[in-house]
């Protein structure tokens, strides 16, 4: 059961990134609060290149080896990935999508109405699924906010068939200094400001730019995808570094 979403805190006092049971919390109190905004404030704060991202993520799925088979969106959180997924000309699948937050999954059921998706309440460390259940999987933009990234890959990875592929797109830091420093400084003294404003939320656009810098770069990401089982496992940068597209093959 979801539990109500807790008070947020006065701004910066909560949005360095926790550990364990404190960044689950820290985490659900965060989606569950910007949930109604959630949607525009992913394309206006990127320029709408979210699109593109996600375009480039389910290319990368390999869906066409099982064009009706079944698959899962972790961290879904209200649905665009997994609409991306099912808008694809010749796939006549179906998707479970899985979130923690349940504010987002409500926020964006009317978007699923009348798709093949099926919303689960879900934490991505414990999934509520038996083992090899999927034909393939797909995260974006959540990894970063797991409590346990190694042990969220590794989850995936249990819930996939043989030959399947889980796709992750997540953001990175850019590799080239110039690149780097522009968009540290949009993510740092920007991002903060537009997202406070149209959110109304004191201290979750704070918290993204932190949890970016503490996140693994996409070598150690990858290295994370071998050592829980992942074959044939590859990243690629996306609009310069500001985002990263990694997969492996269960």
């Amino acid at each position: 059961m979801q539990s109500a979403p807790q008070a947020a805190p006065e701004p910066g006092s909560d949005s360095a990134p926790k550990e364990g049971a404190e960044r689950a919390r820290q985490v659900r109190t965060i989606f569950s609060e910007i949930a109604p905004r959630y949607d525009l404030l992913n394309h206006v704060l990127s320029l709408n290149i979210d699109r593109r991202w996600r375009r480039a993520a389910v290319a990368r799925l390999d869906w066409e080896r099982a064009p009706r088979g079944l698959y899962l969106d972790a961290c879904a959180g209200t649905y665009d990935l997994a609409l991306e997924l099912c808008g694809r000309k010749g796939f006549a699948g179906r998707l479970v999508a899985s979130d923690f937050a349940h504010p987002m999954l409500v926020q964006g059921g009317p978007k699923i109405a009348s798709e093949p998706v099926s919303a689960v309440c879900g934490d991505s460390l414990v999934l509520p699924f038996a083992e090899e259940t999927f034909d393939g999987a797909t995260v974006g933009f959540g990894v970063r906010n797991l409590a346990d990234v190694r042990a969220g890959i590794r989850e995936l990875h249990r819930v996939l068939r043989p030959g399947a592929r889980l796709v992750v797109l997540e953001f990175t830091v850019p590799p080239n200094p110039v690149m780097r420093a522009g968009y540290l400084l949009y993510f740092n003294r920007i991002l903060p400001v537009i997202g406070r404003v149209v959110s109304g939320h004191p201290w979750a656009y704070t918290y993204l730019p932190e949890s970016v810098k503490e996140f693994p770069g996409p070598k150690e990401l990858g290295g994370i995808f071998e050592d829980a089982g992942f074959s044939d496992a590859g990243w690629k940068l996306l609009s310069g570094g500001i985002a990263a597209l990694h997969w492996g093959v269960a």
